[in-house]
């Protein structure tokens, strides 16, 4: 089991980021005889945390002083190319994130007992699995926490009572984490996602495989590249789940209940029907959550209360409101193309508001999967153009409208139409951009739906081009929904 060496007495540590999880390393690292130093690109943070006695350097100081550091504790979204993690690289100082760091606290039992870890990881479906796995250990009776990537960093919650925690890791966290050996861990699928700051997909396929490293891997086999990561997994158990019926050691549905036929010889969890997350994906996130919870002796009427009691969070297929016969639903939350996929199936006729920051990913496949299911599409975003060609080359009869601001124009490099089909275009510019923006999407979005159609913001993109996150882009679509309600 990994230890705390490089955390001797009177080491210096480098911590790289002053955001929320800096500021949470600093936190656990404060308990120990180190001493801490903090950088940040961003001065502001820096003086911060000065301000509350804190050590500080700017990047540069960093760089130059790598050396003279025992080990470097790193917030998830710098990459492996950042400038300070690259030379620490180069110099052989060991680098961790703050769940490897965690988990090395945890496992030497700096805050008593350890926590068994279960963790959830995949390209979509993580906070609605791991909140539903975790409403499956609270009625069950165990002391659980839900942390990681949704909600508080792992190292905020190791002082609470709790003898597991219920951990949503996204691939940075994963990267960072090599030592972790979590007592269940389930890959949900994979799809193109963070390609840039992974280099390219098997790296980003193969962060997330860190999550079978314990003693029991679950993975998603109707997603062949998650389930192509199962024969590898250095666990003693392993395990699938699928939407169809589960053969031995996979759970899966039958005659519309879940059953379990991997941590039982043949086990009804709960009906399908209890399961208020629309759609196909609602079931797979619950067939994910079930796994885990079975993995550690949950029992099935525990599962079936929690499913029946769970309620999807904001921005996740939310639906805002229903005017005129049709529906709009915030699905903000929809990242990247496969999880918009998921998105838009859940529905039968669709007018699809997508754009945003693509992270490199390809929406060819999604438009060919979604085609005969889309009515209209209304497009935002810097790479907006990216997805009105795929609509051009796979679904060229839906029509389609581009909100573009100035901003945008000149990224795309045109103030014209860059497809073929007919596209009409609506310049927004001036104060207040993101509720303008969203303002003229909606009234877009309206005139193209008919009564029992879904207007669904499921973005296939990040939001920070024009948002102040996603959780911003379904707020804004949320206002203008409920300006025409008004």
């Amino acid at each position: 089991m990994a230890g705390l060496e490089p955390l001797t007495p009177g080491a210096q540590v480098l911590v790289a980021g002053a955001g929320i999880t800096g500021r949470a390393v600093v936190a656990a690292l404060s308990a120990l005889d180190v001493h801490i130093r903090v950088c940040d690109d961003n001065a502001d943070s820096l003086t911060g945390l000065a301000a509350d006695g804190v050590d500080t350097i700017d990047p540069a100081g960093a760089i130059a002083a790598i050396g003279d550091f025992a080990l470097v504790v790193t917030s998830p979204g710098f990459p492996p190319t950042a400038p300070v993690l690259a030379a620490a690289t180069a110099a052989g100082v060991p680098i961790w994130g703050d769940v490897e760091l965690a988990w090395r606290l945890d496992a030497a039992g700096h805050y008593g007992p350890p926590r068994q870890w279960l963790v959830v990881t995949g390209t979509n479906g993580k906070t609605t699995t791991t909140s539903m796995l975790h409403a499956m250990l609270v009625a069950d009776g165990r002391r659980a926490v839900l942390c990681g990537n949704i909600g508080d960093p792992v190292l905020d919650v190791l002082g609470q009572p709790a003898d597991l925690l219920a951990v949503e890791l996204s691939s940075f966290q994963l990267f960072w984490a090599p030592s972790l050996r979590p007592e269940a861990g389930v890959v949900l699928n994979i799809a193109e996602d963070h390609l840039d700051w992974h280099g390219g997909f098997d790296a980003y396929a193969t962060a997330k495989a860190r999550a079978l490293t314990g003693r029991v891997a679950v993975v998603g086999l109707d997603d062949p590249v998650a389930t192509a990561l199962l024969p590898a997994a250095p666990a003693p158990v392993k395990a699938g789940f699928r939407l169809g019926e589960p053969a031995d050691g996979e759970l899966g549905v039958r005659d519309g209940v879940l059953v379990d036929r991997a941590f039982a010889a043949d086990l009804e969890l709960a009906p399908v029907a209890s399961i208020s997350v629309a759609g196909p994906v609602g079931v797979l996130d619950a067939l994910g959550a079930a796994a885990l919870a079975r993995a550690v002796g949950v029992r099935p009427a525990s599962i079936a209360t929690a499913l029946a009691g769970f309620r999807v969070g904001r921005h996740r297929a939310e639906q805002v409101a229903v005017v005129d016969g049709v529906a709009y639903v915030d699905d903000s939350k929809a990242t990247n193309p496969h999880a918009a996929q998921a998105s838009v199936l859940a529905f039968p006729r669709v007018v699809w508001v997508a754009g945003g920051l693509l992270k490199g990913a390809s929406v060819d496949e999604m438009v060919i999967r979604v085609a005969d299911r889309l009515v209209g599409a209304v497009l935002i975003g810097r790479d907006r153009a990216v997805v009105a060609k795929a609509l051009s080359r796979h679904a060229p009869d839906v029509p389609v409208i581009e909100v573009v601001t100035r901003e945008d124009a000149v990224v795309q490099g045109t103030n014209e139409s860059v497809v073929t089909h007919e596209t009409r275009l609506v310049d927004v510019s001036g104060p207040g951009l993101s509720t303008r923006v969203m303002a003229e999407v909606v009234a877009a979005a309206a005139g193209l739906a008919r009564t029992g159609d879904t207007v669904l913001l499921a973005p296939a993109g990040a939001s920070f081009d024009q948002f102040a996150g996603y959780a911003d882009r379904g707020d804004a679509f949320a206002a203008a929904v409920r300006a025409v309600v008004r």
